[in-house]
């Protein structure tokens, strides 16, 4: 495996270098921008280049996941500057008072805990908020929010938060309160890129109204979006680029850059052309492999790489509804498949060493590592012990080295990828390698990225799909059983797996029920144990993503997020 990364390694940069002269073809820079903010003076305008790999159709992140089948990288971050929440979060899940006045906390008396176990948590709007068309900003859009995210009929809107949400009210144009049937540990994320970012009323109630299947297909949500955020979309030109333009009347102050230019571009090949030539300033969205990464950085002068890889994780998710081959329903046989893996191999051979190992969805930089490491079942490489467990199934080698079951079918099972992703690609085809060697068959299926949203396609896979996901304890929803995308939910749902336990979903609805912190980590360590005894999904490593970004770019405080994206500059 190390020849064929030595391969790719020259290869890689021979493109880069090929397309260098390529770099020129990227779509012109707007002219022309708004004054400084209240001075009069005029200056030649502030901006700066944004690449993301993809070319996204909507500006809506929601609608861009497709409720969990994936969608164009970088999306969410385009939301983030285009609309805000009542807070943001940073890289490390700190919440940030954004369009309100403070976070709801015990300690401030907006949070309420009531005997009964229900809550009331209330938002105080700050002064002056207006949608970029300048229509206020007031608490009936949180209202009519809370009203989308809770419609049966609009699943791809829906979040497991509002399923503990008994009403939601306001007072007065700048307050809304939120009452809780039950306890709920992330009452303060309401609002929020996390959970449902507002959406303005004037614009979207009649459509709502009368026209509701047509709600996710209005123009609102790519060409004519209008948000709260710092920045204001100016252009929208669908395979090409947008440009953002900073908003005077941004909350929390007006930008410091005046024009944001972001490209579309599938290739990193042509990514990392662009960039050694001076045309990009910052990558955003992730997608990027840290070869990729370190080949850029060891070119350029202009700028350095970040990473930052416990975001989230490569694993191999299987299916769980009708799997084919039906052994795969088998705790002992996914046991046996990740046994028979090398995954410190692979750390060394795709990224350097630098992918910290997959044990479970709690990373060892998460604040809860130490609270659940004892409750990790880990699985070293021992393909001897895989092929004995899978003999143990009823299976024999056949004289051609694969397993064969007693009516002398061939044990073989398809692992699905993303074409363009160019880790997770390399990941299935040294898994697939791995398995093959311990006399399991293996189909390799990579899909183009028109596939990708294809929310059927991806859940009904036969049996694995090698995906990139986020880690950590708020992520669970991601494995509850109620999120199954199914026929009857048009296949919406973030839970990829299809593992549905009624046992395990209490434990899951227990954990976000408990707010006393040494009662709930008892519940995430017995959470963790299920999932690793029971391999619901088979973990490779952190991604070391890189993040590029230019010298000239400065007050970048968390390299590949924008929750404070107003406060960047240039030199």
């Amino acid at each position: 495996m190390t020849t064929v990364m030595r391969m790719n390694r020259s290869i890689g940069l021979l493109l880069i270098l090929a397309v260098t002269a390529m770099a020129c073809a990227a779509p012109p820079s707007p002219r022309g921008a708004s004054d400084a903010a209240g001075s009069g003076e005029q200056r030649p305008p502030k901006r700066i280049t944004v690449a993301i790999r993809g070319d996204p159709k909507t500006l809506s992140a929601k609608l861009n996941s497709e409720a969990g089948a994936g969608g164009v990288p970088g999306v969410a971050e385009i939301a983030k500057m285009l609309n805000a929440g009542l807070a943001t979060d940073d890289s490390k899940r700190v919440l940030h008072a954004q369009l309100a006045e403070q976070v709801p906390s015990v300690d401030n008396g907006l949070w309420k805990v009531f005997p009964d176990g229900r809550m009331e948590t209330t938002w105080k709007i700050r002064p002056n908020v207006t949608w970029h068309d300048g229509a206020p900003f007031t608490s009936d859009d949180l209202i009519f929010t809370a009203t989308v995210e809770q419609d049966p009929e609009l699943p791809i809107f829906r979040n497991v938060a509002y399923g503990s949400i008994e009403k939601v009210e306001a007072p007065d144009p700048s307050t809304v309160t939120m009452t809780w049937k039950r306890p709920y540990i992330e009452a303060d994320t309401m609002f929020t890129g996390q959970r449902a970012l507002p959406m303005p009323k004037h614009l979207l109630e009649r459509t709502y109204l009368e026209n509701k299947e047509d709600f996710t297909n209005l123009p609102y949500w790519n060409r004519d979006f209008i948000g709260t955020g710092p920045y204001k979309l100016k252009e929208l030109m669908l395979g090409s680029h947008l440009i953002l333009e900073a908003n005077d009347h941004f909350v929390l102050g007006r930008p410091k850059i005046d024009l944001i230019e972001v490209r579309f571009i599938p290739d990193p090949n042509t990514i990392g052309a662009n960039i050694l030539a001076g045309g990009i300033d910052t990558t955003l969205g992730g997608r990027l492999s840290l070869e990729w990464g370190l080949q850029v950085r060891d070119q350029w002068r202009d700028g350095q790489l970040f990473s930052d890889a416990r975001l989230s994780m490569i694993s191999a998710y299987p299916q769980f509804l009708n799997p084919d081959p039906a052994i795969l329903l088998d705790a002992q046989f996914r046991r046996a498949l990740l046994f028979g893996v090398d995954r410190r191999e692979i750390i060394e051979s795709l990224v350097a060493g630098l992918g910290p190992f997959g044990h479970s969805i709690i990373a060892d930089n998460h604040g809860e590592w130490r609270d659940v490491e004892s409750s990790i079942v880990k699985y070293d490489f021992d393909p001897r012990r895989a092929m004995q467990m899978i003999e143990g199934l009823g299976y024999t080698r056949a004289p051609d080295g694969f397993f064969r079951d007693a009516a002398n079918q061939p044990l073989r099972l398809e692992v699905r990828t993303q074409a363009t992703d160019d880790t997770q690609m390399k990941v299935t085809f040294s898994m697939a390698d791995y398995w093959q060697r311990i006399g399991v068959g293996v189909d390799q299926a990579p899909f183009p990225q028109q596939r990708a949203s294809d929310r059927e396609f991806r859940a009904t896979r036969p049996a694995f799909e090698v995906v990139r996901q986020p880690g950590g304890w708020s992520e669970l929803e991601r494995f509850y059983g109620p999120n199954t995308p199914l026929p009857e939910n048009s296949f919406t749902g973030v839970n990829r797996t299809r593992h549905r336990n009624a046992e395990f979903d209490a434990l899951i609805d227990r954990f976000f029920l408990t707010v006393p912190r040494p009662e709930r980590m008892d519940i995430l360590k017995r959470i963790v144990n299920y999932m690793t005894d029971q391999v619901v999904i088979l973990p490779v490593f952190w991604d070391p993503s890189p993040t590029m970004i230019a010298n000239r770019l400065k007050n970048v405080s968390d390299p590949g997020d924008v929750w404070d994206v107003h406060l960047w500059d240039v030199n």
